[in-house]
């Protein structure tokens, strides 16, 4: 049996902060990390860097005259891929996949040079170089000097989740040793905010000790909010000494659309991804998922018919973390994994504070879900290193 597949590294950049010692004390308070803004001529919900990330970000844009007309989403995506590559002891000499995606990619640029546009019927010489979503993965690849492939893709929400897939498969088939996978999302524009109004999910502008109430199966109302961040997880064979997660499962399915954005009422893709990512591993096993749960009424809803149908009178405890740092789109997968191996190292069950908290009393086996808009599904199965389980 060939040895396992393992996270060695993760890192990230969000609301919740930079470093996992700042992202674990967010996880501990109990409050959320939304504020009303002006985006553009109107007022939002959104969940956005702190200052102190903010300060990075501008630090690593003014590093290189090169850095200084990329989109944020490019730059999140560096910083967060420099700390991996650190954390997991990556040298000079590894040769190493890359796969970081993006739902909207650079939506900043995109937006400012088609007003520049509109206004001016020409645009700047960098518009299509710095605007393309391949640029994310190609600009990471540059600042770290790998030599081996390079991919961007864009599967909406399951974005981040899906450079897992692949970055496992390459390293499967032998083409690649190890790879660096992730996510990252600026979304906090003004016409990416308008499009999300345009489908009625976004939430009200009212006040709220909680706006955003992702899984809570009884709201009246819509709730998802956008965040923005970035996260970059390194991938290598076997368990190491700072293995921080094995992935024991992959499960991935699409359902038929009967709408753009449509999810069937007991999303069935959900249920493929997670039986598949279940294998022979019986549903009692697993502790905790950390779902997907944009805060919406039948996005919620469906995903929850979904665990029901799998795990029957077996419920894991359930999770997400949308409902305090928002919803970022191909960023969002890599962050609940985050969130998962978290939970794995520390022990601790980080619950939603409007549902009542059912903690696993130990915790080896997260199972994290993600879905886009068109059915898109993907499942990861996390394992304890340290686990005898199995």
């Amino acid at each position: 049996m060939s040895p396992p597949i393992t996270i060695t590294s993760i890192a990230s950049i969000s609301p919740l902060g930079n470093n996992q010692e700042d992202i674990w004390a967010g996880y501990q308070h109990s409050g959320h990390f939304f504020r009303k803004a002006s985006i553009g001529n109107t007022a939002a919900w959104i969940s956005c860097l702190s200052e102190p990330s903010k300060l990075e970000i501008n630090n690593l844009r003014n590093s290189n005259s090169r850095y200084l007309n990329l989109d944020d989403s490019v730059l999140f995506g560096i910083f967060t891929a420099r700390r991996a590559v650190k954390y997991a002891g990556w040298g000079e000499n590894d040769n190493f996949g890359i796969n970081i995606g993006s739902s909207r990619g650079a939506t900043g640029l995109f937006e400012k040079y088609h007003k520049d546009f509109l206004q001016n019927n020409s645009t700047a010489v960098l518009t299509s170089p710095t605007t393309t979503l391949g640029n994310i993965s190609s600009w990471i690849s540059n600042d770290l000097q790998s030599k081996g492939p390079s991919i961007s893709h864009s599967i909406t929400c399951s974005t981040a989740l899906h450079a897992i897939l692949n970055g496992v498969a390459w390293i499967k088939s032998g083409m690649a040793k190890k790879f660096l996978v992730g996510g990252s999302e600026a979304p906090l524009t003004p016409f990416t905010i308008a499009q999300m109004r345009a489908l009625k999910i976004y939430a009200s502008e009212e006040e709220n000790d909680y706006p955003c109430r992702a899984l809570d199966l009884n709201k009246q109302k819509n709730s998802m909010i956008l965040g923005e961040g970035a996260g970059v997880a390194c991938l290598e064979y076997g368990i190491h000494k700072n293995s921080l997660a094995i992935i024991e499962g992959l499960g991935f399915a699409t359902e038929s659309l009967e709408h753009n954005i449509s999810l069937s009422a007991d999303a069935r893709c959900l249920q493929d991804s997670m039986s598949m990512a279940l294998g022979s591993v019986p549903p009692k096993e697993i502790d905790i998922i950390v779902m997907h749960a944009p805060g919406t009424i039948k996005g919620d809803a469906a995903e929850f018919a979904a665990i029901k149908k799998i795990f029957g009178n077996f419920l894991p405890a359930l999770t997400t973390n949308k409902w305090k740092v928002g919803h970022t789109f191909g960023a969002s997968g890599i962050l609940s994994v985050e969130m998962g191996i978290l939970m794995l190292k520390h022990q601790r069950f980080l619950g939603v504070p409007f549902r009542s908290p059912n903690p696993p009393r130990k915790i080896n086996r997260v199972l994290v879900n993600a879905v886009g808009f068109g059915g898109n599904a993907v499942s990861i199965l996390l394992k304890n290193p340290e686990s005898q389980i199995g």
